[in-house]
């Protein structure tokens, strides 16, 4: 899979592009608005790739040489995109390769779950099929959990460990920064001059009244501590709400005659 036509730029493509052709497609072919949901989890492997700079170079000059779980040493090799284990592992019927320091199997899979599970943690069935044929599995997300984080299973499967990487998806309404989310917040451009308050709800579901005091710039950020993502040590990012002004279509004459007297001073 070529990630830069995955989505749709070139090689040369500034981050910003890239982060703008992927916000585009994410949001087209969202799982939520019926889209695909392999095309979808293509998108967001090529976007974790393409806009961590050192993967990228990774990607645009591979290495034959990178760490891996491979050969003694940390070594791994791939031929045509395969990697060198697999193939012995096909030379040898599925026996465990000469280069394994181990008897057991090492499996990985990825599991895609949605920015709520990452929340609250939460449990994942999937299916893996292993020398032992195919087996129906059950995981535990943990809470906090980021896309390109991996975890070690060693008690899921009688023939070996099993490595899991996530990737949680995109939400349409909460823009994941590390442990803080941001959420635009509509706000009309007279209650920014009178103060007034919104409600807001968060990704836990808490409804929360949120203060906008008078005279608050357009675009300004209003955090909300302690109520973004958790950091799987007990503590929470803050959820910072991004003020977008719009004008209401109804404002009356008298309004605007105000405005008009005020300028005029």
């Amino acid at each position: 899979m070529d990630h830069y036509q995955t989505l749709g730029v070139s090689r040369n493509a500034t981050p910003d592009e890239i982060k703008k052709a992927y916000r585009k497609l994410a949001s087209q072919h969202h799982p939520d608005k019926g889209g695909d949901t392999h095309k979808f989890q293509d998108i967001q492997t090529a976007y974790d790739v393409l806009s961590d700079p050192q993967k990228k170079q990774q990607y645009d000059n591979p290495n034959p040489f990178g760490q891996g779980q491979g050969f003694p040493g940390g070594f791994s090799f791939n031929i045509d995109g395969e990697n060198i284990n697999d193939i012995f592992a096909h030379m040898f019927g599925g026996r465990p390769n000469p280069f394994q320091n181990q008897g057991r199997q090492v499996y990985r899979t990825k599991v895609t779950v949605s920015l709520e599970d990452a929340y609250t943690g939460a449990n994942h069935t999937l299916k893996m099929h292993t020398h032992e044929g195919l087996k129906v599995i059950s995981i535990d997300v943990p809470k906090g959990v980021a896309t390109g984080a991996q975890l070690r299973y060693e008690n899921v499967l009688n023939s070996g460990s099993l490595i899991v990487e996530f990737v949680v998806m995109p939400h349409l309404k909460f823009d994941r920064r590390g442990q803080d989310l941001y959420s635009n917040q509509p706000i009309s451009v007279l209650d920014l001059i009178v103060g007034t308050k919104v409600q807001f709800t968060t990704l836990s579901g808490k409804t929360l009244d949120v203060t906008v005091r008078p005279n608050t710039q357009p675009y300004m950020q209003l955090r909300i501590p302690k109520e973004g993502m958790p950091d799987g040590k007990g503590g929470f990012g803050d959820q910072i709400l991004l003020i977008k002004p719009f004008i209401p279509d109804n404002i009356s004459n008298d309004i605007i005659e105000s405005i008009n007297k005020f300028k005029a001073k």
